[in-house]
Parts: C-alpha cells; structure tokens; sequence
C-alpha cells in the first residue's frame, strides 16, 4: 500500500510517499480501508520531533480518518465488514489502509459523509471539550476565541453559540472574518501581533470575557489573561507552538481559573468517545454544526498540506484522500 512516511524530523520536506507493508489486524483490531486522512498540528509536531520520540523512523504519520472495515481481527465483535468507521487516534493514518483497536472505531451514520466525518472528529471532540466539559458554556457567556477561522474555532464558535453564549473571534488577516462571521462569531477582530487587549475589553463590555480558548502560542499569553473578567476561565491548548514557561501561581489575577485542556480527558473511554462522536453526528444532522473544509490533498501531496497549515493561511479542515 502507499502511505506518507519521515525518514527523519525536520520540515514538510521530510514527508515521502512510499510503498508500505499491508497491515494485518491483531485480537481485538479491525483492518480499515481509509477513505480520508485529517490533517492535525499534532502530526506537524511529531514530524518536527516533538512527539513519538520512542517510535523507529521511518514511521507513518496521521492518527485520524475515517475509511470502511474490510477484517475483522479475533475476538472484534459489534463491528461487520463494509461498515463505514472513523476515528480520532490512531497512528500511522497517512496511508491506504490501517489496523486499528475495535474500541478506537466510532460507526459513521449513513447521513454523513466520509469527508465530514474525518474532518470533525479530532477538532470536533476538541471544540466539544472544551466548550462543555472544560468549560461548560452558559447562555450569556462570552467567550474570547483565538484563530476563530481554524478547524477547532469555527466548531468552538457554533458550539458555544449552540450552548447560548457569545463569540468573540480574533483572525489573523482580513480574508478569514467572512469565514469567522458565517460560524456565529458575533465579533471578529484582526490581528496578527497580539495587540486585542484594549478591543476584547471593549466589546465585553469593560468586564471582560468569562473564557478565553487560546491555542496561539506564548505570544499572546499575557494577553489573554489580561482580557478575563473576575474568575474567568483561561483554556490553554496546542502543545505545538509550545507553553509560556514558568508561572508564578500567586501572580494570576483577578481570581482566573487556568488550565490545559486534553480533549483525551473527555474521551478517555471507548463509551464516551462514541458518545461524544455521536452528539457531534447529531449535530451536524440537524444542520446545528457546520463542517468547514479548508483543502482536499492527494495523499502524495501531505507536505503541501503540512505547509498549508503551518503558514497559517489555511481555515477549515484539510484532509488527505489515499
């Protein structure tokens, strides 16, 4: 089969097609013919040596997908061959085919396509966290939202505005507030230099907002602590971009709560991860959760796709079809 494998960490240049083993299911795997591979930051981090340190090179990147079961390994039950599967982690998607844990696999609803289903599950599972569990919105919230045009923004932005809250979002060039404005981002702001202090402050109304969702890197750090209200909530994510170093606990102001937001943490057994996944399902059946996607690459062209995104010119989800 093909399948995008790095030979070595670097940039998106380490990424190559090449041919691969078949893979053959385990006890307790399924053997899935991928359909489409979504792109995550995650897979750019592991490419640049940042993750799965511990795994040989050359190795396979991708962990999300959606695709058809073709085996059934020992022991799988609840599953059949032809069924139409996807799922949120499993390493080595870059590729035609995989073997995948039975209980990673969510059944995909004859209702929704295979691009969508690929495209909402690790930044749909992620918006779904933080905006119901990390911090579960209620009507009258204002949330701040960075990189409001991306895969998890727009999905955080309908969620909350699902939930009766409000949106603010901040996008980095003027050609994303459309893209923003059409999610149910009630205010976009552009700003590409962490200067939205003074206008989030404003447009909460001077108190400032109950949560900020911030996956933009150190950079806008000290900024997003200072537009939280009194026991705002600060949602910290994306390991990718790196964290903001040491913190002094007893500097925090205002009574803010601060944490890292795993989306694991609301998925951290196969029942919830299918539950999880079929409330998103169901949302987007009701026409309540719009899928944005931003490309769709060959999967010879994944470091086309990688520069895509790390350029940040990108909105929406990017995919790949093997």
């Amino acid at each position: 089969m093909k399948a995008i494998v790095m030979q070595q960490t670097g940039d998106a240049g380490v990424l190559a097609q090449v041919d691969w083993a078949d893979p053959a299911p385990a006890a307790g795997q399924v053997l899935v013919e991928i359909a489409l591979a979504g792109v995550n930051f995650m897979d750019i981090g592991v490419r640049q040596g940042m993750a799965w340190n511990e795994m040989p090179l050359p190795r396979v990147l991708g962990v999300e997908g959606a695709g058809r079961v073709v085996a059934l390994g020992e022991g799988v039950q609840g599953l059949r061959i032809g069924q139409r599967v996807a799922w949120v982690y499993a390493p080595g998607s870059y590729a035609q085919r995989i073997a995948i844990a039975a209980d990673a696999l969510v059944p995909v609803p004859d209702a929704i396509d295979d691009q969508t289903a690929a495209a909402v599950m690790m930044q749909g599972l992620t918006a779904s966290h933080f905006a119901t569990d990390f911090y579960p919105t209620q009507p009258g919230d204002i949330a701040f939202v960075h990189a409001a045009a991306g895969g998890v923004g727009l999905l955080l932005t309908q969620i909350t505005k699902l939930r009766g809250g409000s949106v603010i979002g901040r996008v980095s060039s003027a050609d994303k507030v459309a893209v923003a404005k059409a999610a149910g981002a009630d205010h976009v702001i552009v700003d590409a230099d962490g200067r939205f202090v003074d206008e989030v402050r404003r447009l909460s109304g001077g108190d400032g907002v109950h949560v900020v969702y911030d996956g933009s890197g150190p950079s806008t750090f000290q900024g997003s602590l200072d537009v939280l209200r009194r026991a705002g909530t600060f949602c910290w994510f994306g390991p990718v971009l790196g964290g903001p170093g040491p913190l002094d606990i007893m500097s925090l102001p205002r009574s803010i709560k601060l944490g890292y937001a795993v989306f694991f943490d609301h998925i951290h057994t196969p029942q919830l991860l299918r539950a999880r996944a079929a409330q998103l399902f169901d949302w987007v059946i009701a026409g309540q959760l719009k899928v944005t996607i931003g490309g769709v690459y060959p999967l010879a062209d994944a470091a086309l796709a990688h520069a895509a995104m790390e350029s940040r010119k990108s909105t929406g989800k990017l995919l790949l079809v093997p």
